[in-house]
């Protein structure tokens, strides 16, 4: 185990808000549970999360801030969402507008901050299963792209699913849907098992989000639900102002991994 892998999640959210570290989170402070950042203004806040409840594969919520707070209380209270990820996404009407180490200078009185369930949290689970998870093995981010699958509309939300694919030797397929069924508050068993084109992804070598990663002779891509999928959303409600972590950058809260399996 190397050193990020043992730095608590203070220690690990320390380094993000020193701008020391601005690097994709999988593998880090292992054992504790990550997530994905959506923050919205109040006017918007009742609808998205109308939106997460009824598509809680996607978007399993683990947190929602008081409007203005950047404080996730139950997961890590004495976090700040606007400073303590590696790297944030700052969509303006639908559109990508920058990438930031940090939201200080966007935040504003009415924000909701949201964190949802990521399958990083899975990933230890599944090596201790004896089973590789390639884009940690390889030092890259994980590879995401945009589906057919369409998520339940909410109000102005509306939009494709996002999925996260790792290749799996078939032999450990059946183990792997087990391992992460157990995890249904951080995405749980896969959505899809096989074919890419099924579910509209049409090259695994161009992900619309992440890096490629190669499935090797005798390997599946199995796809999960991602947490990435709001920032899909965004582009089709093209609300004035959506922040969300970079992909792959996730926020480390203070909860274990072990919290969210079932037996």
């Amino acid at each position: 185990m190397n050193n990020v892998e043992r730095l608590t999640p203070q220690e690990a959210r320390q380094l993000m808000r020193d701008n020391r570290w601005q690097k994709p989170t999988s593998g880090m402070a292992n054992g504790y549970t990550q997530a994905n950042l959506v923050v919205l203004p109040q006017e918007l806040a009742f609808e998205f999360l109308l939106f997460c409840q009824r598509n809680p594969k996607p978007c399993p919520v683990l947190d929602v801030t008081e409007p203005g707070s950047p404080v996730p209380s139950l997961v890590a209270p004495e976090a700040d969402l606007r400073t303590d990820l590696p790297k944030y996404r700052v969509y303006r009407n639908g559109e990508l507008a920058e990438e930031v180490s940090s939201i200080e200078h966007l935040w504003q009185d009415d924000l909701v901050g949201f964190l949802i369930g990521c399958s990083f949290t899975f990933e230890q689970a599944l090596q201790d299963n004896g089973i590789p998870v390639r884009h940690i093995d390889q030092g890259c981010n994980v590879p995401m792209y945009v589906t057919n699958i369409d998520c339940q509309k909410a109000g102005r939300f509306a939009g494709p699913m996002v999925v996260s694919m790792r290749p799996i030797p078939r032999e450990q397929v059946v183990r792997a849907v087990q391992v992460t069924s157990r995890f249904p508050a951080v995405h749980g068993a896969p959505v899809h098992i096989g074919d890419p084109q099924a579910i509209g992804i049409h090259s695994l070598e161009r992900p619309d989000f992440g890096d490629p990663v190669p499935i090797n002779p005798g390997e599946v891509p199995v796809f999960w639900a991602c947490g990435v999928t709001p920032q899909a959303v965004a582009m089709h409600v093209k609300p004035s102002l959506m922040i969300t972590h970079a992909p792959g950058h996730m926020f480390i809260t203070d909860l274990r991994d072990e919290q969210f399996g079932v037996l």
